[in-house]
């Protein structure tokens, strides 16, 4: 009998900057998920700072120091309540200097990166973005062409993407071609990503892209998906929400609004198998000959 995993999709109103703010928010929402007999909870992108990059003092919050004492809070955290966590996505300086200010010469090299921390503590995986929304590409660095890889974890075969990677079937194709079983999704997803003109034809057009994405995402590759995206403080604010989990053949299994919440969800991965007999997508993708060369580059 295929397992079922209880997973929790953590969303809040994140707060510019107020690293430790909002660190608090998460470790508070984690313990309320553990209580419940969670086994995965998963944050969004940005959790910490969210992403105020021409803010002078953004730069410094991105320093190793600071951001691996945050990431080693959620380690310990995950050791204490025996649950996995993914924490959003933390944004790391990689530039040759131990510490980086706005005043310096070079640019800073940043990887907006999301790591699956075990039950045990212990990291299991990391994955940088990839596919950076347009508007970030000049503060953030792409992890371009590292190969999409999938893991084992106590919840199965695992793979990580990140918000616009959502936009990419390649992506979720190399995941599963590996072998995930479940994509985690953090993500940082507004309404005024769309422009003003996609917006004066259809105000909810980046809510409508959301729930068409997911629901495509977790049939088309057989897998289910796990997404965690920022909150509002109010409806009209801007911020969608709408952190949720989908599976193949069923389309949404828990999901919240725009507000801040905890979604606890009982994920049945026999839901996968069923998908898979029936698409048989994956078999597909692994059998000599298949149409799409870039399946197999960088694989034999």
């Amino acid at each position: 009998m295929a397992p079922i995993h209880r997973i929790a999709v953590i969303q809040w109103h994140i707060k510019d900057l107020a690293m430790d703010e909002n660190h608090q928010k998460a470790c508070t929402y984690i313990r309320e998920a553990a209580s419940q007999g969670v086994k995965l909870a998963v944050l969004p992108e940005y959790h910490l700072n969210a992403f105020p990059p021409t803010n002078p003092l953004y730069l410094p919050q991105t320093d190793s120091q600071i951001t691996t004492k945050y990431l080693q809070s959620y380690q310990a955290l995950a050791k204490e309540l025996n649950i996995c966590i993914v924490p959003g996505t933390i944004v790391e300086n990689h530039s040759s200097t131990s510490t980086t200010t706005s005043t310096d010469s070079t640019d800073p090299i940043l990887y907006n990166t999301a790591y699956f921390i075990s039950n045990d503590g212990s990291i299991l995986a990391s994955y940088r973005k990839k596919n950076i929304w347009h508007p970030e590409r000049p503060y953030l660095t792409s992890s371009a062409s590292d190969p999409h890889v999938a893991f084992d974890t106590p919840i199965g075969k695992v793979g990580l993407l990140i918000c616009w990677d959502l936009a990419f079937p390649e992506a979720f194709r190399e995941l599963i071609a590996a072998g995930a079983e479940m994509i985690v999704v953090p993500t940082f997803w507004t309404k005024n990503d769309a422009s003003a003109a996609l917006r004066a034809r259809n105000p909810d057009c980046e809510k409508l892209f959301l729930e068409s994405v997911l629901t495509a995402r977790c049939f088309e590759n057989t897998c289910g998906v796990v997404f965690a995206n920022a909150a509002g403080q109010t409806e009209g604010d801007g911020f969608l929400g709408l952190s949720r989990v989908t599976m193949p053949g069923v389309g949404v299994v828990g999901s919240l609004g725009w507000e801040e919440g905890v979604c606890v969800v009982d994920v049945d991965m026999g839901l996968v198998r069923d998908a898979e007999e029936n698409y048989r997508v994956r078999e597909d993708l692994g059998r000599e000959g298949w149409y799409y060369s870039y399946r197999h580059q960088g694989r034999d």
